[in-house]
């Protein structure tokens, strides 16, 4: 077992040699974390860590935020010689696995670095099975990984674009601006949100996302419409109002996507949002109309512009008499006495196209038509009203 000793002082570094190698531990021992984290970046990977926590230059919890950048599983266990409950709350929340007190005992920190090398062994097994079981991506533990992934996914993050059409003129409507990022294990707009969710940092993707798609726009076919997912925390995000935000140079050819899946509650006053969103030129859309909440609320306070009917209720619906029905009476409700455009998410066969223009849909989504991709195909204006 390869362990490495991070620690200022001289004395614990050699006791914590001398009682590791006589467990037959190979020890590489360092006086601070600039010189642990080289020896990582240079590739050299070990079974287990031990530092101190107050260190001079970089901290700790610091410091294990930085190894999570280069090793997700890699079990690190922190001394300190002044120890307190904040600094053992925010060890454990980092991913810490073991906190030992100084003067160091040498049975608990033998007996910490056997199980940590063991925990570590189960640890790369278990990311190796989640690799082969979930081809998306997988769930990381711990804040200080989950941290590291994070930044690294922003860095990546790039918009794919997915058009929707107006079927009867074979026309494209629009596009959908999707999030995606090169971040192997946060690729997926679901683990990056639940990961944005679980950090605190919904407006940090927000605010990138929003970024990302005013770039493109700003080299899209001329008038083309843009549907944006908005998460309902932007809602309080004063920068997505400002006359200076990425979109508002663009708005008038932007439908702002809020999902029925969230909750508005803690969103303040919805109603004045929508109305300082309109006055700038924005759209609204309801999306995933049929999968969120059972009651109208969301609805009723968004008074969305275009409706985007969830994938679940298109899904076999060539095949099922009520699908069938209750599309065709929410295309009738929406489209006919509340004025609103109708979007039919999901489309992936041509005998669930054709069902779905005969009860009366004409703006379609899915991979019939084009998967998610980077870049513009042909123009897309509003059509007239329906």
């Amino acid at each position: 077992m390869e362990v490495l000793v991070v620690d200022d002082e001289a004395d614990v570094r050699a006791l914590a040699v001398r009682a590791l190698t006589r467990n037959g531990c190979k020890v590489c021992a360092v006086p601070n974390a600039v010189e642990a984290l080289a020896l990582l970046k240079q590739g050299q990977r070990f079974d287990v860590i031990v530092t101190d926590l107050s260190m001079p230059g970089i901290s700790g919890t610091e410091f294990l935020r930085l190894i999570r950048q280069i090793d997700l599983d890699v079990p690190v266990i922190v001394v300190t010689g002044n120890p307190t409950l904040e600094s053992a709350v925010a060890i454990i929340e980092y991913g810490g696995f073991r906190y030992l007190q100084k003067p160091l005992d040498v049975e608990l920190l033998r007996h910490a670095v056997l199980s940590a090398g063991a925990m570590h062994r189960l640890a790369v097994l278990k990311r190796r099975a989640l690799e082969l079981s979930e081809g998306d991506g997988w769930l990381i533990g711990d804040r200080a990984g989950l941290d590291a992934r994070f930044d690294r996914a922003l860095e990546q993050l790039w918009i794919a674009f997915q058009p929707i059409v107006r079927w009867s003129d074979r026309a494209i409507f629009g596009y959908e601006a999707l999030v995606r990022s090169d971040e192997p294990t946060l690729n997926s707009p679901g683990l990056l949100f639940d990961a944005a969710e679980r950090l605190g940092r919904v407006r940090e993707v927000g605010r990138a996302v929003r970024s990302a798609v005013a770039e493109a726009v700003a080299t899209a076919p001329a008038e083309t419409m843009m549907f944006v997912n908005l998460h309902a925390a932007d809602l309080n995000d004063d920068t997505l109002y400002g006359a200076g935000a990425p979109l508002t140079p663009f708005a008038t050819n932007v439908v702002l996507e809020i999902t029925e899946r969230t909750s508005l509650s803690r969103v303040h006053d919805v109603r004045a949002c929508m109305t300082r969103l309109r006055s700038l030129g924005f759209r609204i859309a309801v999306d995933d109309l049929g999968a969120g909440y059972a009651g109208l609320s969301s609805f009723s306070q968004l008074e969305p512009d275009v409706a985007k009917l969830d994938m679940s209720l298109v899904r076999g619906i060539d095949a099922s008499a009520r699908k069938a029905s209750i599309v065709r009476s929410m295309l009738t409700v929406c489209q006919r006495e509340l004025g609103t455009y109708v979007v039919c998410e999901g489309v992936e066969t041509e005998a669930e196209r054709d069902t779905l223009t005969e009860l009366g849909a004409d703006l379609l989504q899915g991979y019939l038509f084009a998967r998610p991709q980077r870049g513009f195909r042909g123009r897309s204006v509003f059509a007239p009203p329906l």
